[in-house]
């Protein structure tokens, strides 16, 4: 796994939510199993309040393992907890995604932000604001279906994630819609090639709107679910 090389404490003045709340109705990919809540204990029956829960690996917020890809690669239990506490930095796409729906990250993209910023360091977490976190209560425009069932949302271009790879040494990629590849991209290349390292993979991220280019770090709090393909997760900005 991919560490900031320059590891410092963390400051900050805010801490944001960046993972949706889990309900019945949250949007799901297609074929992935419903979210479920079944109460087993009452407050009047039997002095206490509890539930059980069931939902996909790869549903609501959530991060994804590289045996989601891999076969012989790791599960989520064995992502060091180091990995997990990482420095970010985001890319903000929402003009291209209003002109074109499925806008890739290009190089161009990247190289413009840093014309701005700086270089990204390595060891960063590089996430994309999309603005797709607003259509979220709308599963049909989340997922924006054509009459093929071809989803049409933004994500991550191939070349852009290799550059980011290679020539940056990101830690791993995030964004607000359901997935870091485009919804076009079946192959699910970034997942790929991200996984296949292997980094980190988050997906339908929220508030993204919140956060500065710069200077966030976040602490991603996986389930330690015994050779899980991923996990839904709580991510934690820290904001300085």
């Amino acid at each position: 796994m991919i560490q900031p090389e320059n590891q410092k404490s963390i400051t900050y003045t805010r801490v944001i939510h960046l993972s949706h709340v889990i309900d019945l109705d949250i949007p799901q990919w297609p074929g992935d199993p419903p979210v479920e809540f079944e109460t087993v204990a009452e407050l009047n029956n039997d002095g206490y309040y509890l539930r059980r829960f069931s939902l996909g690996e790869h549903s609501a917020t959530h991060i994804n393992a590289p045996n989601s890809f891999y076969s012989h690669s790791i599960g989520i239990d064995q992502y060091p907890a180091q990995s997990l506490v990482v420095p970010a930095v985001v890319i903000d796409i929402r003009e291209a995604v209003k002109v074109n729906f499925d806008y890739a990250l290009t190089i161009a993209d990247v190289l413009a932000w840093e014309e701005q910023y700086g270089e990204i360091a390595s060891g960063c977490v590089v996430i994309l604001n999309t603005g797709w976190q607003k259509k979220w209560f709308d599963k049909n425009a989340f997922f924006n279906q054509d009459a093929e069932g071809i989803s049409h949302f933004p994500g991550f271009g191939s070349d852009a994630t290799q550059f980011l790879l290679e020539q940056r040494q990101i830690a791993g990629v995030g964004i607000d819609t359901h997935g870091v590849d485009p919804g076009q991209d079946s192959s699910f290349a970034t997942n790929r090639l991200v996984l296949e390292q292997p980094r980190i993979v988050l997906e339908n991220l929220t508030n993204l709107d919140q956060l500065p280019p710069l200077g966030t770090t976040l602490a991603i709090a996986i389930l330690r679910l015994r050779g899980g393909s991923g996990c839904p997760v709580g991510v934690l900005a820290f904001v300085p």
